[in-house]
Order: C-alpha cells, then structure tokens, then sequence
C-alpha cells in the first residue's frame, strides 16, 4: 500500500499542479469545458472496456500459479481491448456531431470530441498493461506507471494549452493514454513470457465471456456514476453556463482526487487480499473491518481538515475566481466521510462475484443522487450537489451495511463505529461552525485534524505493525509519549 499511496500522492501533486495552471490561463470556462471533456472520455472508454481492466485482474490472479490458464487469460485480455477500443474510436467519431450539441449544446466542439474517441483508444490499450501488472501482483511497477505516466502525459498535454488557450485542451484528453501505453509497456515487458497457445474461437470466447459477465458490472456500476457526473454537468452547463460547471468541476476534484488517492491506493492491494479469503466468513470480516478502520484513520483528519480550510484551498489551488466553489467542497468532504466508510465493505460483493448486488448499489446511490440534485439545483443552486452527495451516501452506506451483513455475516467490530461516529460527528459540527463563522471553523478544522490525525497514525501503525526504518521511527514517537503500539486490530 505505501508503494501505491506514494505514487498516488504524487500523481494528485501533479494533477493540482495541471488544474492550477488551467485554472490561470482559462479561467473557470477552461475548467468546465475540460472536466466535461474529461467526463466524457471517462464514460465512453468504461462502456468500451466492458469492466475488463477489473475483472482481468482476478482472472490473472486466479490463474498466475498455472502458465498455461495465464497465457490464456493474456492474449485474451489484450486482443479484447484491442478490438473493443477500435469499435468505441470509430463509434465515436461517426457521432461527434450529435454528442457534441446534445453535451455541450453546440457543434462547435465537434473535433473534440471526435478526438475523445481516439483517446478512448489509447486509454484502453494503457488499461491492458496496468490490469496486467496488478492482477500478478507487481504493485511497484504499478506505482512506477502511475508516476511516470501522469508526469510526461501531463507536461506533454500542457504545452498546447500554453501555445492555443483553449484551442489546445484536447491534448490533456489524448497524450496521456498515449504517453502511458509506452511507460507501462518498459515494464510488462520484463514480465515472464507468455507461453505459446492456440486457441479456437470457442475456447477463446469461452475465456472472454466469463470475464464480461462479471466486468459489466464493474462497468455499469461504473457508468452510473460517470454517467451521473456527465448528465450532472451537462445540466449545469446548459442551465447555468461552462463557468458554473468550473465551479462544480473544481470542488468535484479536490475531494475526489485525495479520497480517489487513497482508496485506489489501498484497493490496489486490498481487492486482490479480500478475493482469496471471501470464502471464509470470519476471516472477511476481520479484513473489511481493518481496511474500514485504515480508512478512516488515515483520510478522516484531512477531510476535517479540508471542511474549514476549503476557502484557501480553492484559493491556493485555483483562484480567486472559484470562490463559488467552497460551500459546494465543504459539503462534499462531510460525505466523503460516508465514502470512506462504505467503500471497504463494497468490494465484498466484486470478491464474491456477487454482480447484481454490485450494479444495485452503485444504481441506487447515483440514482438518489441525481433525484436529489433535480429536485433541488432550481430553488438552491449548485449547493444541492454538495448537499445531495451527503445525504446520497448516508443511505448508500446504510443499505451497503444491511447486504454485507446478509452476504457475508458482517459485524462492526468497536474501534469501526468508534472511528465512523467520530469522523461523522466531528465533520457536521465542522460544517456547521465554518458556514456561520468560516476563520473559527478553519481554526477548529485544523485543531481537529491534527489531534485525529495522531489517534489515527496510533491506529494505522498498530494495523500494519511497526516495521520498516520510518513506521519504526513512529512507533517510537508514540512510545516516548507514553502511548506505546500494541495490537487493535
């Protein structure tokens, strides 16, 4: 996990650094009309890519102690992405005009988008390789893409924008898939050879089916959420303008880069874990509630933070021009909370190969989600998408607890709804104080955080035991404060 984490801190590093400059140069239109860019590229290489990039990774784990299988599992895998991408890139293409007035209103942006499908191309040939590194298990390779591939994507894409203005903002769509195929490539490539197979059509249709069958609910499940996101923005696009859809696409990003950091960090590893012991019962809760726990320990103080000090972040990150930004952050870090909770107990139903489960509960949280939004975004503005994402996950976690508990005998362990209740409490009482009084709640939010953050550092060294030369060095900060690392777990 500190491999992925690191690389994902990385990657945020430059993703703040990219929104910042766009930001700068174009303004809240330029953040709008690249988050829906973005967006768009994001829905249509999840449909294209039927789910593969998550189910591949439990067929080659499954399957990496047997050679042959594995082999199998490979030339499939890419082939698949291979075809399915080449299909979306002319799919796209053919209906760029239509896409382009029924998104954004206009045909203006007809080339755009037509290029989004190139990108989409890209995408999933990148996604062959990194599903094909995590699913055997090189998760320091892994990171090492993730690194490599952002940095020299994001500085190639910049330079057009910096060059065109606006003109230029496609390229943050395409190189960055295209720049990744070539860095992950450097790595795959020392993997084990691949054994030589022939395969008919059947056999290799009978390896891909299994594959789709579970992966299409990774992607519907996906869709629901991209999608939501798309028709979100399409709304306040064509209702409020692309300057309002900058104020959304800033305080969407802050608080999804840091908890999208953090659980693809742990996810990268914790998915894998969860499928081999999802059999037994005891043993899975044991796990979904540590990695709860880790959660919350290690994301819960910074998204206190975040909710009092979200007006000088939108500020450092973007400018003064995203002030409209802030309410919308803060009500979206409370929910974050809800997130952090859920997300643990979720991957139960894909380790269990539970799909149906899986589609129902990203439906019923996008759905309520969407519900909420078009109810409320015509009496309170763009502030209903922060309100509604709290109250969205709230019931989502609700409903996540309820089936888990049915599938797999789930039970709360003590320290899990401790760290829940806390991080809830604490959040809301935060909120409140800094929309009334925001330098009291930026001065609590700090306060707060800091005190949970040394509880959680307490908890998450305890978890993962006091090895290696820095988690040692913690571990014996805790201990000349009197508060020595034993076992919670």
């Amino acid at each position: 996990m500190a491999v992925i984490g690191g690389a994902q801190a990385i990657r945020i590093a430059i993703t703040i650094a990219r929104a910042k400059t766009i930001a700068v140069l174009l303004g809240p239109t330029g953040i709008g009309l690249l988050s829906v860019l973005n967006n768009l590229r994001e829905i249509l290489s999840m449909s294209a890519g039927l789910g593969l990039a998550n189910s591949g990774v439990r067929e080659l784990s499954a399957a990496k102690e047997d050679a042959e299988t594995l082999s199998r599992v490979r030339r499939v895998l890419f082939s698949a992405f291979v075809v399915q991408g080449s299909i979306a890139m002319a799919l796209i293409w053919l209906t760029r005009e239509a896409l382009a007035l029924r998104i954004l209103g206009s045909t203006d942006y007809s080339l755009e988008i037509g290029l989004v499908g190139v990108a989409v191309f890209l995408f999933l040939i990148s996604s062959s390789q990194t599903t094909l590194l995590q699913g055997m298990r090189q998760i320091g390779d892994l990171g090492r893409v993730t690194v490599w591939g952002t940095l020299l994507g994001t500085l190639a894409g910049l330079l057009p924008v910096i060059v065109l203005g606006q003109e230029g903002l496609i390229a943050l769509i395409l190189l960055p898939p295209a720049i990744g195929i070539f860095v992950a490539w450097h790595y795959t490539r020392h993997l084990p050879a691949t054994q030589t197979v022939r395969m008919t059509r059947q056999e290799i249709w009978w390896a891909w089916y299994p594959m789709v069958k579970l992966g299409v609910a990774f992607m519907l499940g996906g869709l629901a959420t991209t999608g939501t996101l798309l028709l979100l923005r399409a709304w306040i696009t064509r209702d409020l303008g692309l300057e309002a859809a900058g104020y959304f696409a800033a305080s969407w990003s802050i608080t999804m880069i840091y908890v999208g950091f953090l659980l693809q960090a742990m996810g990268a590893d914790y998915f894998p874990r969860l499928t081999e012991v999802i059999r037994d019962r005891d043993t899975a809760t044991r796990l979904m509630n540590d990695q709860m726990q880790l959660s919350l320990a290690l994301g819960g103080p910074i998204l206190l933070i975040l909710i009092g000090c979200a007006p000088w972040l939108i500020r450092l990150l973007y400018s003064l021009d995203f002030e409209a930004a802030v309410t919308i952050l803060q009500w979206q870090t409370v929910g974050n909370v809800f997130k952090l909770a859920s997300w643990s107990l979720g991957f139960a139903f894909v380790a269990s190969a539970r799909s149906g489960l899986f589609l129902y509960l990203q439906l019923q949280f996008n759905l309520l989600f969407l519900a909420m939004i078009w109810i409320g975004l015509p009496r309170l503005g763009l502030e209903v998408t922060g309100i509604a994402f709290v109250f969205a996950y709230a019931i989502h976690l609700s409903v996540v607890v309820i089936l888990v508990h049915r599938l797999q005998g789930f039970r709360w362990q003590r320290l899990s709804v401790g760290l829940f209740g806390l991080h809830a409490t604490l959040a809301f009482a935060l909120l409140a104080l800094s929309l009334s009084f925001p330098l009291a709640g930026a001065g609590a939010s700090v306060m707060v955080g800091v005190i949970t953050g040394i509880v959680g550092g307490h908890i998450v060294v305890s978890k993962i035991g006091p090895h290696g030369r820095l988690v040692s060095k913690i571990a014996r900060i805790y201990e000349l404060l009197g508060w020595p690392i034993r076992d919670v777990g």
